[in-house]
Parts: C-alpha cells; sequence; structure tokens
C-alpha cells in the first residue's frame, strides 16, 4: 500500500556494517557504534541492538536523555555519553549506568565515585576537552587514585579529508599522551577515532573506535559507500498522487520557479519540507519512478514536489517513488542529495522528520 513518506531502514546492514567494520580494526580494538541523534536519523534503539549484534561492545551518544532513551528502550550494554553535561544532565547518565566525559577538575569533582570516566584531551577539534596534556594527564591520574578512570580520549577534525596534515599533527599529539597514561594506568583505554579516522588510518585504532556514520552505511568521505564495502541502511519513499499534463508557459509551485517550455506532465509527489526533503532540493534533484531517474521541478513545498515525466508517460497514480535508495538498476545516494545541497549526508538522515513513518527491517 502507498504511503506519502516512509523512511525504510534495514536493521541487517546496519548490523553487517558493524560486522565489516569490526574486522578492520586492530586485533584489540573495540567497536563503539554512535547512535546519537536517533540514530543518525535511522532509530536509536533499532541501531543500537544492530550495532551490538554485529561486533559493537559499546553504544555512544550524546546526550543523557538519549542514554536514558536507550535504557527504556532494553539495551543493557555499556553506554557512554560523549558530550556536555548539566547537574542535571549528570544524574540522569549515572541513573542510565552510562558512562561520562570530563575535561576539567571542576566535572571530575562533581562526579560520584562510583561513575566511570573518559578524560577528554582535546588535540585540535578545539570545542569539549582541556587544551592541556599536563590536565589530561593530571586528569586521568586522578580519576585512576578514585577507581573512576575508563579512558583517556579526543577528537579529530580532519580525518574525513584524505592527504590532510592536521589528522597527522593531531594524532602525533594524542599519542604519547595515550601511552604515558596507559603505562601509569594498566587497562586504561584510548580512543580517538570516528568512522572517516577508522577506514583511513589503523594507527588512529588504538583500544577502541568510535563509528558513528559508517554503521549506517553512510560514506564518512561523501563519496560512495561501495568504497568500503558498506551498505546503506536507509531509504526514503512516497509515491505518485496525480499526474496532469502542462502546456508551454504553465507553472507548478510556489513562485513560479519553474514553467513548461513543451508540453511536458507532472507528478505530484505528497512528500516535502516538512518531511525533511529540503527546500534546497527545489529544482535541484532527481527521483526514482520505475527504475528511472525524474527531474524534481518547482518550489519544494512543505508537504509536496513536483517532478517532470516528459511529454510522453506511462506513470499514472499510484506509482512508487523513491527519492533515497534504489529502484530497478538506478540508485540514489545520500551522498549525491547531500551534494547537492552543498551539505553532508549526516544532514540528510538526521534531518528526516517525526511526521515521516518508520520501517525497521531485515
Amino acid at each position: 500500500m502507498a504511503e506519502r513518506a516512509l523512511a525504510r531502514v534495514s536493521v541487517g546492514a546496519i548490523q553487517r556494517n558493524c560486522e565489516r567494520l569490526r574486522a578492520r580494526l586492530e586485533e584489540r580494538a573495540q567497536l563503539c557504534c554512535v547512535v546519537k541523534a536517533a540514530g543518525y536519523g535511522h532509530g536509536a534503539v533499532e541501531a543500537a541492538q544492530a550495532a551490538l549484534a554485529g561486533g559493537a561492545s559499546v553504544i555512544a551518544v550524546a546526550t543523557a536523555r538519549e542514554a536514558a532513551e536507550l535504557r527504556s528502550g532494553g539495551i543493557d550494554a555499556r553506554l557512554f555519553v560523549m558530550g556536555a553535561l548539566t547537574r542535571e544532565d549528570l544524574d540522569q547518565a549515572l541513573q542510565a549506568d552510562a558512562d561520562i566525559a570530563v575535561w576539567t577538575r571542576e566535572l571530575l569533582d562533581a562526579a560520584p565515585p562510583t561513575a566511570r570516566v573518559h578524560v577528554k584531551y582535546d588535540t585540535g577539534m578545539g570545542r569539549l576537552g582541556t587544551k592541556s596534556h599536563e590536565e589530561a594527564e593530571a586528569l586521568c591520574d586522578a580519576a585512576a587514585d578514585r577507581g573512576q578512570l575508563v579512558a583517556v580520549w579526543t577528537h579529530f577534525a580532519t580525518a574525513d579529508e584524505a592527504g590532510d596534515d592536521y589528522f597527522g599533527a593531531q594524532l602525533a599529539r594524542f599519542r604519547p599522551v595515550a601511552e604515558s597514561v596507559k603505562q601509569r594506568h594498566p587497562g586504561t583505554l584510548a580512543h580517538a577515532a570516528n568512522s572517516a579516522a577508522t577506514l583511513r588510518s589503523a594507527e588512529a585504532h588504538f583500544d577502541m573506535v568510535r563509528c558513528g556514520i559508517a554503521i549506517y552505511g553512510l560514506d564518512p568521505f561523501q563519496h560512495d559507500p561501495d568504497d568500503h564495502d558498506l551498505e546503506p541502511a536507509l531509504s526514503l519513499h512516497s509515491y505518485v498522487a496525480a499526474v496532469k499534463r502542462f502546456e508551454p508557459g504553465e507553472s507548478a509551485g510556489y513562485g513560479r520557479t519553474w514553467s513548461a517550455t513543451t508540453t511536458t506532465h507532472l507528478a505530484t509527489v505528497p512528500i516535502g519540507y516538512g518531511d525533511g526533503w529540503r527546500r534546497a532540493l527545489s529544482n535541484n534533484a532527481d527521483v526514482l519512478i520505475d527504475g528511472t531517474r525524474y527531474p524534481l521541478v518547482g518550489t519544494v513545498s512543505m508537504d509536496n514536489i513536483t517532478v517532470d515525466l516528459g511529454p510522453q508517460t506511462d506513470i499514472t497514480a499510484g506509482a512508487a517513488v523513491v527519492l533515497i535508495g534504489r529502484q530497478g538498476d538506478e540508485r540514489i545516494l545520500a551522498e549525491e542529495v547531500a551534494s547537492r545541497m552543498n551539505t553532508i549526508n549526516y544532514e540528510v538522515t538526521c534531518g528526516i522528520s517525526r511526521r515521516v513513518r518508520y520501517l525497521h527491517e531485515a
């Protein structure tokens, strides 16, 4: 049955991506899978379940509320909250039995003795974390003395920019701190790699990697997931609600940004920016119908788009439409959609709205 806006998510693809990523790691390295922002728009609980089935040993999120939602959803694995925490957030994270991030003495002192902490060293991202390697090591020592220390960690700013020098510079700053802490406190984990760093260099694997975008089969380098044997997990679907004939000069959509230059037919597809199909795709995207690409024409509205079917068409109301995914021999990747909007694939899947129905399947 046709649906106006349906996201199909293959949890099997997420599991297989995790298995493939796990197989690439250095022998000692664990796989931590990141399911923040509702699993990058794929569903957090479902993504976490699939990741654990695929070999993940830790699930990471950005907020305490996300950790609590995972616990409520039945996830009993080790959780790690990577983001900043208010006093209330800290209580919620600890109630969810999640590890937390600290980077100042004040944050460490606020954590109760039972808290498990990851000390963040800012090697060049410039956001959270201490920029001082002395402070990072001192915090690790203090946390270890209290029995709280789990890990020392950092985050790369340019791992997805192949060939840049900054990635290597950050790696060089982090390694001696990690080695020093691990020597003094055996069993401490060191982790640094996001998806891009995991795929780019085994030197960044340390004891654990934190893969996010790649577990969903999306390319952190914004090219083709096939390049890294990744399988896109999400596809976005709608249907043709109406087909109309247009004569030269007739227009469709707000602002009349498109008008027919020759006789043609337009399909109205009931999906729009209210569903996350962004207005920046106006006159700037393709969709798949009957396994063929057709251009989106006119302005994307909140609830509808229009698609040019050409002067002759057999397409009728009810035909299935794919906006992201495969139909027949054709496919449209989230990376293509992102490129058309001058953004990244993360934003495409995270931007799918709650109005879209999600179907999780094998």
